[in-house]
Protein backbone atom coordinates (compact mmCIF):
# COMPACT_ATOMS: atom_id res chain seq x y z
CA UNK A 1 0.00 0.00 0.00
CA UNK A 2 2.84 2.14 0.76
CA UNK A 3 4.44 1.60 -2.54
CA UNK A 4 1.47 2.35 -4.29
CA UNK A 5 0.82 5.47 -2.40
CA UNK A 6 4.87 7.01 -3.61
CA UNK A 7 4.04 5.37 -6.81
CA UNK A 8 0.89 7.46 -6.71
CA UNK A 9 2.51 10.80 -5.69
CA UNK A 10 5.51 10.49 -8.32
CA UNK A 11 3.43 10.18 -10.85
CA UNK A 12 1.31 13.12 -9.63
CA UNK A 13 4.71 14.68 -9.53
CA UNK A 14 5.06 14.35 -13.26
CA UNK A 15 1.97 15.24 -14.40
CA UNK A 16 2.72 18.65 -12.41
CA UNK A 17 5.99 18.85 -13.83
CA UNK A 18 4.73 18.69 -17.76
CA UNK A 19 1.54 21.07 -16.89
CA UNK A 20 4.00 23.64 -15.43
CA UNK A 21 6.21 23.34 -18.62
CA UNK A 22 3.15 23.53 -20.93
CA UNK A 23 1.68 26.31 -18.72
CA UNK A 24 5.06 28.01 -18.68
CA UNK A 25 5.33 28.31 -22.34
CA UNK A 26 1.95 29.97 -22.73
CA UNK A 27 2.48 32.83 -20.60
CA UNK A 28 6.02 33.44 -21.30
CA UNK A 29 4.27 33.74 -25.09
CA UNK A 30 1.75 35.98 -23.39
CA UNK A 31 4.35 38.24 -21.51
CA UNK A 32 6.63 39.13 -24.14
CA UNK A 33 4.01 39.82 -26.39
CA UNK A 34 2.56 42.42 -23.93
CA UNK A 35 5.76 43.45 -23.46
CA UNK A 36 7.05 43.92 -26.95
CA UNK A 37 3.70 46.35 -27.92
CA UNK A 38 4.11 48.46 -24.64
CA UNK A 39 8.03 48.79 -25.68
CA UNK A 40 6.89 49.96 -29.39
CA UNK A 41 4.16 52.26 -27.57
CA UNK A 42 6.83 53.95 -25.70
CA UNK A 43 8.84 54.40 -28.58
CA UNK A 44 6.22 55.74 -30.70
CA UNK A 45 5.51 58.20 -28.35
CA UNK A 46 8.22 59.78 -26.84
CA UNK A 47 9.37 59.93 -30.91
CA UNK A 48 7.05 62.15 -32.07
CA UNK A 49 6.79 64.05 -28.69
CA UNK A 50 10.59 64.94 -28.69
CA UNK A 51 12.20 63.63 -32.10
CA UNK A 52 14.99 66.29 -31.25
CA UNK A 53 15.92 64.92 -28.20
CA UNK A 54 15.01 61.50 -27.82
CA UNK A 55 15.85 60.16 -31.59
CA UNK A 56 19.51 61.09 -31.42
CA UNK A 57 22.48 58.75 -31.52
CA UNK A 58 23.98 59.95 -27.85
CA UNK A 59 20.77 59.27 -26.47
CA UNK A 60 19.77 55.76 -27.66
CA UNK A 61 23.41 54.70 -27.12
CA UNK A 62 23.23 56.25 -23.70
CA UNK A 63 19.74 54.29 -23.06
CA UNK A 64 21.59 51.24 -24.46
CA UNK A 65 24.21 52.08 -21.21
CA UNK A 66 21.70 52.41 -18.78
CA UNK A 67 19.99 49.42 -19.54
CA UNK A 68 22.52 47.25 -18.54
CA UNK A 69 23.13 47.50 -15.34
CA UNK A 70 19.31 47.58 -14.20
CA UNK A 71 18.57 44.80 -16.65
CA UNK A 72 21.05 42.47 -14.96
CA UNK A 73 19.98 43.33 -11.41
CA UNK A 74 16.52 42.12 -12.81
CA UNK A 75 17.21 39.35 -13.93
CA UNK A 76 19.06 38.22 -10.67
CA UNK A 77 16.39 39.41 -9.28
CA UNK A 78 13.78 37.11 -11.15
CA UNK A 79 15.84 33.92 -10.63
CA UNK A 80 15.11 34.81 -6.92
CA UNK A 81 11.23 35.27 -7.83
CA UNK A 82 11.07 32.34 -9.30
CA UNK A 83 11.24 30.35 -6.64
CA UNK A 84 8.94 31.97 -4.37
CA UNK A 85 11.83 34.06 -2.57
CA UNK A 86 13.14 37.57 -2.97
CA UNK A 87 16.81 39.05 -2.70
CA UNK A 88 16.87 43.05 -1.65
CA UNK A 89 20.59 42.84 -1.01
CA UNK A 90 21.26 42.98 -4.66
CA UNK A 91 22.14 46.45 -5.00
CA UNK A 92 24.27 46.44 -2.17
CA UNK A 93 26.29 43.20 -3.45
CA UNK A 94 26.80 44.94 -6.15
CA UNK A 95 27.82 48.37 -4.81
CA UNK A 96 30.23 46.03 -2.06
CA UNK A 97 31.47 44.29 -5.62
CA UNK A 98 32.35 47.47 -7.00
CA UNK A 99 34.25 48.86 -3.79
CA UNK A 100 36.29 45.63 -3.53
CA UNK A 101 37.73 46.19 -7.06
CA UNK A 102 37.78 50.03 -6.59
CA UNK A 103 40.02 49.58 -3.26
CA UNK A 104 42.57 46.69 -4.34
CA UNK A 105 43.15 48.63 -7.81
CA UNK A 106 43.97 52.03 -5.90
CA UNK A 107 46.28 50.15 -2.96
CA UNK A 108 48.12 47.97 -5.28
CA UNK A 109 48.95 51.14 -7.80
CA UNK A 110 50.29 53.28 -5.07
CA UNK A 111 50.71 56.08 -7.30
CA UNK A 112 51.35 53.81 -10.87
CA UNK A 113 53.09 50.56 -9.52
CA UNK A 114 51.51 48.29 -12.18
CA UNK A 115 48.41 47.23 -10.93
CA UNK A 116 47.05 46.88 -14.42
CA UNK A 117 48.04 43.11 -14.94
CA UNK A 118 46.37 42.37 -11.87
CA UNK A 119 43.24 43.55 -13.32
CA UNK A 120 41.62 39.86 -14.01
CA UNK A 121 42.90 38.82 -10.61
CA UNK A 122 41.17 42.28 -8.67
CA UNK A 123 37.63 41.22 -11.11
CA UNK A 124 37.86 37.78 -10.33
CA UNK A 125 38.09 38.58 -6.50
CA UNK A 126 34.95 41.22 -7.03
CA UNK A 127 32.81 38.15 -8.54
CA UNK A 128 33.71 36.14 -5.17
CA UNK A 129 32.22 38.61 -2.95
CA UNK A 130 29.05 38.53 -5.04
CA UNK A 131 28.87 34.44 -4.18
CA UNK A 132 30.06 34.83 -0.63
CA UNK A 133 26.94 37.29 -0.38
CA UNK A 134 24.97 34.88 -2.45
CA UNK A 135 26.36 32.35 0.22
CA UNK A 136 25.33 34.05 3.26
CA UNK A 137 21.67 34.27 1.76
CA UNK A 138 22.01 30.80 0.78
CA UNK A 139 22.24 29.31 4.20
CA UNK A 140 20.17 31.72 5.72
CA UNK A 141 16.99 31.22 3.27
CA UNK A 142 17.93 27.15 2.22
CA UNK A 143 19.66 25.80 5.88
CA UNK A 144 18.11 27.98 8.77
CA UNK A 145 14.54 28.79 7.20
CA UNK A 146 14.98 32.17 7.53
CA UNK A 147 12.10 33.97 5.22
CA UNK A 148 13.26 35.09 1.90
CA UNK A 149 12.86 38.83 2.44
CA UNK A 150 13.38 39.23 6.02
CA UNK A 151 16.97 36.93 5.41
CA UNK A 152 17.83 39.23 2.42
CA UNK A 153 16.91 42.19 4.15
CA UNK A 154 18.86 42.15 7.14
CA UNK A 155 21.86 40.86 4.86
CA UNK A 156 21.59 44.28 2.81
CA UNK A 157 21.88 46.21 5.92
CA UNK A 158 25.06 44.20 7.00
CA UNK A 159 26.51 44.63 3.65
CA UNK A 160 25.39 48.22 3.03
CA UNK A 161 27.18 48.88 6.61
CA UNK A 162 30.44 47.19 5.47
CA UNK A 163 30.21 49.24 2.52
CA UNK A 164 30.10 52.30 4.54
CA UNK A 165 32.33 51.31 7.20
CA UNK A 166 35.09 50.59 4.78
CA UNK A 167 34.24 53.45 2.47
CA UNK A 168 34.17 56.09 5.67
CA UNK A 169 30.89 56.56 3.65
CA UNK A 170 33.05 58.66 1.08
CA UNK A 171 33.15 57.68 -2.84
CA UNK A 172 35.94 56.03 -4.26
CA UNK A 173 37.79 56.93 -7.18
CA UNK A 174 39.79 54.69 -9.86
CA UNK A 175 39.37 51.31 -11.31
CA UNK A 176 41.17 49.24 -14.05
CA UNK A 177 41.83 51.04 -17.00
CA UNK A 178 41.12 48.19 -19.20
CA UNK A 179 37.56 47.71 -17.37
CA UNK A 180 36.97 51.52 -17.69
CA UNK A 181 37.91 51.07 -21.58
CA UNK A 182 35.80 48.11 -21.91
CA UNK A 183 32.76 50.47 -20.20
CA UNK A 184 32.91 53.24 -22.96
CA UNK A 185 33.55 50.50 -25.99
CA UNK A 186 30.44 50.39 -28.80
CA UNK A 187 30.83 47.87 -31.48
CA UNK A 188 28.53 49.77 -34.48
CA UNK A 189 26.75 52.04 -32.18
CA UNK A 190 26.05 49.13 -29.10
CA UNK A 191 27.92 49.45 -26.19
CA UNK A 192 29.85 46.51 -24.68
CA UNK A 193 28.04 46.71 -21.84
CA UNK A 194 24.32 46.25 -23.27
CA UNK A 195 26.01 43.55 -25.20
CA UNK A 196 27.05 41.76 -21.68
CA UNK A 197 23.30 42.26 -21.02
CA UNK A 198 22.06 40.54 -23.60
CA UNK A 199 24.36 37.40 -23.21
CA UNK A 200 23.56 37.35 -19.12
CA UNK A 201 20.06 37.15 -20.39
CA UNK A 202 20.82 34.04 -23.24
CA UNK A 203 22.15 32.28 -20.67
CA UNK A 204 20.09 32.62 -17.28
CA UNK A 205 17.31 31.85 -20.20
CA UNK A 206 19.01 28.96 -21.14
CA UNK A 207 19.15 27.75 -17.43
CA UNK A 208 15.56 28.37 -17.17
CA UNK A 209 14.35 27.20 -20.13
CA UNK A 210 16.49 24.05 -21.38
CA UNK A 211 18.18 22.69 -18.32
CA UNK A 212 16.98 20.66 -15.53
CA UNK A 213 18.11 23.12 -12.80
CA UNK A 214 15.58 25.79 -14.53
CA UNK A 215 12.46 23.22 -13.90
CA UNK A 216 13.96 22.31 -10.34
CA UNK A 217 13.89 26.54 -9.70
CA UNK A 218 10.20 26.43 -11.37
CA UNK A 219 9.16 23.92 -9.57
CA UNK A 220 10.03 24.42 -6.30
CA UNK A 221 8.26 28.35 -6.43
CA UNK A 222 4.98 26.57 -8.04
CA UNK A 223 4.90 23.25 -5.69
CA UNK A 224 7.30 22.54 -3.05
CA UNK A 225 5.68 19.16 -2.24
CA UNK A 226 5.69 18.05 -5.86
CA UNK A 227 9.35 19.30 -5.52
CA UNK A 228 10.54 17.07 -3.40
CA UNK A 229 7.96 13.79 -4.17
CA UNK A 230 10.39 13.86 -7.68
CA UNK A 231 13.46 13.84 -5.87
CA UNK A 232 14.48 17.68 -6.22
CA UNK A 233 16.32 18.25 -3.19
CA UNK A 234 14.99 22.30 -2.00
CA UNK A 235 18.33 23.21 0.18
CA UNK A 236 20.60 22.43 -3.25
CA UNK A 237 18.23 24.40 -5.32
CA UNK A 238 17.56 27.32 -3.04
CA UNK A 239 21.14 27.48 -2.31
CA UNK A 240 21.84 27.39 -6.06
CA UNK A 241 19.58 30.36 -6.50
CA UNK A 242 20.56 32.62 -4.26
CA UNK A 243 24.50 31.65 -5.68
CA UNK A 244 23.60 32.94 -8.84
CA UNK A 245 21.80 35.97 -7.92
CA UNK A 246 24.74 36.80 -6.17
CA UNK A 247 26.98 36.43 -8.55
CA UNK A 248 24.91 38.41 -10.97
CA UNK A 249 24.70 40.93 -8.53
CA UNK A 250 28.37 40.92 -8.08
CA UNK A 251 28.54 41.44 -11.95
CA UNK A 252 26.43 44.73 -11.58
CA UNK A 253 28.99 45.84 -9.84
CA UNK A 254 31.32 45.54 -12.34
CA UNK A 255 29.07 46.93 -14.76
CA UNK A 256 29.10 49.87 -12.20
CA UNK A 257 32.76 50.70 -11.99
CA UNK A 258 33.28 50.11 -16.00
CA UNK A 259 30.72 52.67 -16.60
CA UNK A 260 31.90 55.42 -14.09
CA UNK A 261 35.40 54.78 -12.68
CA UNK A 262 33.61 55.33 -9.22
CA UNK A 263 32.51 53.39 -5.95
CA UNK A 264 30.40 54.41 -3.02
CA UNK A 265 27.67 52.89 -0.67
CA UNK A 266 24.76 54.26 -1.30
CA UNK A 267 24.96 53.75 -4.98
CA UNK A 268 21.96 53.02 -7.01
CA UNK A 269 19.61 53.27 -4.03
CA UNK A 270 16.13 53.17 -5.83
CA UNK A 271 17.19 50.41 -7.78
CA UNK A 272 15.78 47.94 -5.32
CA UNK A 273 12.05 48.64 -6.22
CA UNK A 274 12.64 49.21 -9.88
CA UNK A 275 14.01 45.70 -10.14
CA UNK A 276 11.47 44.25 -8.55
CA UNK A 277 8.77 46.28 -10.99
CA UNK A 278 10.67 45.23 -13.83
CA UNK A 279 10.45 41.84 -13.20
CA UNK A 280 6.89 41.75 -12.48
CA UNK A 281 6.11 43.45 -15.30
CA UNK A 282 8.34 41.50 -17.46
CA UNK A 283 6.11 38.51 -16.92
CA UNK A 284 7.45 36.71 -13.18
CA UNK A 285 5.35 35.27 -11.03
CA UNK A 286 5.69 36.97 -7.22
CA UNK A 287 4.21 34.14 -5.59
CA UNK A 288 7.30 31.76 -7.65
CA UNK A 289 6.72 28.88 -10.22
CA UNK A 290 7.07 31.24 -13.20
CA UNK A 291 9.62 33.61 -14.90
CA UNK A 292 10.30 34.87 -18.21
CA UNK A 293 13.77 36.25 -19.16
CA UNK A 294 12.38 37.90 -22.77
CA UNK A 295 9.66 39.53 -20.74
CA UNK A 296 12.02 40.71 -18.10
CA UNK A 297 14.69 41.64 -21.14
CA UNK A 298 11.93 44.10 -22.66
CA UNK A 299 10.73 45.04 -19.27
CA UNK A 300 13.73 46.54 -18.61
CA UNK A 301 14.59 47.98 -22.38
CA UNK A 302 10.95 49.42 -21.71
CA UNK A 303 11.05 51.40 -18.29
CA UNK A 304 14.50 52.77 -19.85
CA UNK A 305 12.89 54.22 -22.91
CA UNK A 306 10.22 55.95 -20.31
CA UNK A 307 13.44 57.21 -18.36
CA UNK A 308 15.03 58.71 -21.51
CA UNK A 309 11.68 59.91 -22.53
CA UNK A 310 10.59 61.95 -19.66
CA UNK A 311 14.10 63.41 -19.27
CA UNK A 312 14.25 64.05 -23.23
CA UNK A 313 11.13 65.95 -22.34
CA UNK A 314 12.07 67.57 -18.81
CA UNK A 315 9.86 66.07 -16.46
CA UNK A 316 10.53 65.04 -13.04
CA UNK A 317 11.73 61.94 -11.48
CA UNK A 318 8.62 61.98 -9.57
CA UNK A 319 6.75 61.80 -12.85
CA UNK A 320 8.46 58.65 -13.58
CA UNK A 321 7.47 57.39 -10.78
CA UNK A 322 4.39 57.53 -11.26
CA UNK A 323 4.60 56.36 -14.93
CA UNK A 324 6.31 53.16 -13.68
CA UNK A 325 3.28 52.63 -11.53
CA UNK A 326 0.77 53.02 -13.50
CA UNK A 327 2.38 51.01 -16.11
CA UNK A 328 2.83 47.79 -13.76
CA UNK A 329 -0.88 48.46 -12.16
CA UNK A 330 -2.31 48.30 -15.46
CA UNK A 331 -0.20 45.54 -16.59
CA UNK A 332 -1.11 43.45 -13.25
CA UNK A 333 -5.04 44.39 -13.87
CA UNK A 334 -4.90 43.23 -17.54
CA UNK A 335 -3.42 40.09 -15.82
CA UNK A 336 -6.25 39.49 -13.90
CA UNK A 337 -8.73 39.36 -16.32
CA UNK A 338 -10.53 36.39 -17.37
CA UNK A 339 -10.83 37.26 -20.82
CA UNK A 340 -12.46 34.10 -22.41
CA UNK A 341 -14.95 35.36 -19.89
CA UNK A 342 -15.24 38.64 -20.84
CA UNK A 343 -15.55 37.13 -24.86
CA UNK A 344 -18.14 34.61 -23.47
CA UNK A 345 -20.26 37.75 -21.41
CA UNK A 346 -19.82 39.81 -24.48
CA UNK A 347 -21.04 37.14 -27.02
CA UNK A 348 -24.14 35.97 -25.24
CA UNK A 349 -24.60 39.98 -24.24
CA UNK A 350 -24.64 39.90 -28.70
CA UNK A 351 -27.17 37.13 -28.81
CA UNK A 352 -29.71 38.48 -26.87
CA UNK A 353 -29.67 41.50 -28.58
CA UNK A 354 -30.19 40.26 -31.84
CA UNK A 355 -33.19 37.77 -30.07
CA UNK A 356 -34.22 40.99 -28.50
CA UNK A 357 -34.09 42.70 -32.22
CA UNK A 358 -35.49 39.81 -34.17
CA UNK A 359 -38.91 39.60 -31.95
CA UNK A 360 -39.59 42.99 -32.00
CA UNK A 361 -38.71 43.09 -36.03
CA UNK A 362 -41.59 40.12 -35.99
CA UNK A 363 -44.03 41.97 -33.92
CA UNK A 364 -43.93 44.90 -35.77
CA UNK A 365 -44.66 42.61 -38.91
CA UNK A 366 -47.68 40.87 -37.80
CA UNK A 367 -48.88 44.34 -36.42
Amino acid sequence: MSAMNTTLRETNSRIDLLSASLLSRLRRDRSIGRMVLILLVAIAAFSVLSPSVFLTGLNLQNMLLGVAEIGILSIAMMISMVTGGIDLSLVAIANLCAITVSTLYTSSVLGGAGAEQWSPVIILIGLVVGLACGLVNGVLIAYVGVTPILATLGTMQIFNGLAVVWTGGKTLYGSPEALTAFGKTAVAGVPLLFIVFGLVALLVGFILNRSPLGLSLSLEGSNGTAAKFSGIRSTRILMSSYLLTGLLGSLTGIVFIARNPTASADYGASYVLLVIVIAVLGGTNPNGGFATVGGVFLAALTLQVVQSGFTSMRLSAFQYSIAQGVILIGVLVLDCIDWKDVRSRLSIAVRRTDSVAAHDSGSTERK
